[in-house]
């Protein structure tokens, strides 16, 4: 018999209380990228798997959850395969980061949802020159990285 898992709305509360209090390079809260990652990956077909991904994806990297929570979690051994894909090691190359995506099942299709949201020109716009300048060639760079359209 299979434990139970957490179901998309929990772990959509999940995700919004653990980066409670977070914003992002707009100042925007932190939730509002994840439910954007959520959304796009459930418009680009992504199953409940990478839907739960989407709502985590940064949630490792930003230390709102470790590594040994996700670990324990009742989740699908996919979801927290595709979490630690998406989760960037400090002085990680871009290379072997896209690498680690690319062979991950499921993995290429929640990211992809991420740098959409985070190239959002409407999202860029509120930024300064220079940030919007250098996020805007780290996106574009992973992109081709990952053999996604610029």
């Amino acid at each position: 018999m299979t434990a139970p898992r957490l179901s998309l709305p929990e772990v959509e509360k999940l995700a919004r209380a653990a980066h409670a209090g977070q914003t992002d390079k707009a100042g925007r809260p932190y939730a509002e990228h994840l439910a954007a990652v959520a959304d796009g990956v459930r418009a680009r077909g992504g199953d409940d798997d990478q839907i739960a991904a989407a709502w985590l994806h940064d949630s490792v990297e930003d230390d709102a959850l470790t590594e040994r929570w996700l670990a324990a979690a009742p989740l699908s051994d996919r979801t927290k395969a595709v979490v630690l894909a998406l989760t960037k090691r400090p002085g990680e190359p871009p290379e072997s980061y896209a690498g680690r995506i690319l062979g991950t099942p499921g993995a290429l299709l929640v990211k992809e949802a991420d740098l959409a949201h985070n190239a959002d020109p409407g999202r860029l716009a509120v930024l300064d020159e220079a940030t919007r300048k250098r996020l805007t060639g780290k996106y574009a760079r992973m992109r081709a990285l990952l053999g996604l359209p610029a």
